[in-house]
């Protein structure tokens, strides 16, 4: 009996310390933060020079991993340090619709109501009965029904990004279409604004930064921190939307909403969070609907804010990890500023799975019917499908048509590569399957 009672105190202790360790925050002010080795984790710490060598040759000013809260590895490269400043690109849209659920909890909108009530009307140059249909739930799922096409006019060199009216062009109704366009996204900031009575920077910082320790600034819609405050808010979403014990959102349906499929054209898309582990995702300025998961080396409930120059915050729930890059584009294609590329990230998770001793596979559907390689490639590839192989035609990640090539049924076949290096994607039409796959040169 003696024996079973100090056993089960044992236990009840195990399971505290282990509860203590898995809710770890870090304290809202000065530099310290509780790490954890690499070697309690199980990780192949020879494999970590790999992954910073990996990281260095692609760009990057700083990466960090956490695990239940904690460091686990934190590493800045040439002249950045842990106090240098970077934007978040397009993965502060992440920050903006947290805190559209915050000012709905608050009373101050209602995501469902019309745009136009809190911007005015005329907020675009759509016919009056098309405006009155857009909702800023339209906003946060990018399906406002507005022109997203990348044509420069008088008002703006990147209609994408402009907020003016005469950007803003009525192309089909709202939630009819899913099309990734920041200019109606970059209005939700006007939005709260408009309703708290605050300014955008007033707002973020009494509903989020003071709560959580963050430091930061908005110049339009970017926000720019440090690499630590970018995990900070990485690790707030971790959580639930609740910072040691400080709920800073209460409203769950919302944050179950934000994280999960919130329209059915793109289901990698939440409010402006992108979500892996869907059986299919589009990409910013292609109108097609990729079969397969968004990061397919990455662990299906991973949810990440994704930006441009590949400025990323992936959050794990299942592994407790949050992972922080920032820096210049990983890739040739994107160094004009691809809005959301995402090749990057895979080549991330492959690193990141090898950390374990026992590496991670992966697969995509199909995998068992098709092959390509070797990928990357500079000379082209080959390709072997179960079946003959009626069509193949190359994209880039705008969805511009650049090769097309129709065979005679043979089941093994190469085809060339693309005029200049990048990221492509491939549809391969085989009797009744047809695959899309991504192609690095």
């Amino acid at each position: 009996m003696q024996i079973r009672t100090t056993l089960l105190i044992i236990a009840l202790i195990f399971n505290a310390l282990l509860a203590f360790s898995q809710n770890y925050f870090p304290p809202k002010t000065g530099t310290i933060w509780a790490t954890t080795s690499p070697a309690s984790l199980g990780f192949c710490t020879e494999r970590i020079d790999s992954l910073y060598n990996f990281l260095n040759s692609k760009g990057t000013k700083s990466f960090i991993l956490l695990q239940d809260g904690k460091i686990v590895l934190e590493k800045y490269f040439g002249t950045f340090t842990q106090d240098s400043i970077w934007y978040w690109a397009s993965a502060g849209k992440s920050l903006t619709g947290f805190m559209v659920g915050q000012a709905q909890e608050e009373g101050l909108l209602d995501i469902d109501s019309i745009t136009s009530k809190y911007l005015g009307l005329g907020w675009t140059t759509a016919p009056p009965e098309k405006e009155a249909l857009i909702t800023v739930r339209h906003q946060l799922t990018m399906t406002s029904g507005l022109d997203d096409t990348f044509i420069p006019t008088p008002a703006s060199s990147d209609p994408n990004l402009c907020t003016d009216p005469a950007c803003l062009t009525y192309k089909v109704d709202a939630g009819t279409r899913w099309a990734y366009h920041t200019g109606a996204y970059r209005l939700l900031q006007n939005v709260i604004a408009n309703t708290s009575n605050q300014t955008i920077q007033q707002f973020t910082k009494s509903r989020v930064l003071d709560h959580t320790g963050m430091t930061g600034f908005w110049v339009q819609d970017a926000f720019y921190s440090r690499a630590r405050s970018m995990a900070r808010y990485g690790l707030l979403i971790q959580r639930n939307g609740i910072w040691d014990g400080d709920t800073l959102l209460h409203d769950t349906q919302y944050f179950h909403d934000m994280t999960h499929p919130s329209q059915t054209f793109n289901k990698s898309y939440g409010y402006l969070w992108w979500l892996n582990g869907q059986p299919s995702y589009m990409l910013p300025g292609l109108q097609v609907m990729i079969p397969g998961k968004l990061i397919p080396n990455a662990p299906d409930d991973l949810i990440a804010a994704l930006g441009k120059n590949d400025q990323k915050i992936h959050v794990v729930p299942s592994k407790g990890w949050v992972v922080i890059r920032q820096g210049n584009s990983a890739s040739p294609i994107n160094a004009s500023g691809n809005a959301v590329p995402i090749v990057f990230d895979n080549q991330l998770w492959g690193y990141l799975n090898q950390l374990v001793c026992a590496p991670v596979a992966t697969t995509e559907p199909g995998d068992d019917l098709l092959q390509i390689w070797p990928n990357p490639s500079s000379n082209g590839w080959n390709i072997r499908s179960e079946g003959p192989i009626d069509r193949v035609e190359m994209y880039d990640l705008r969805g511009a048509l650049i090769s097309s090539l129709a065979t005679t049924g043979q089941s093994d076949i190469w085809i060339a590569p693309a005029r200049d290096a990048g990221v492509f994607m491939v549809k391969i039409v085989a009797g009744k399957n047809v695959f899309w796959r991504k192609l690095m040169q």
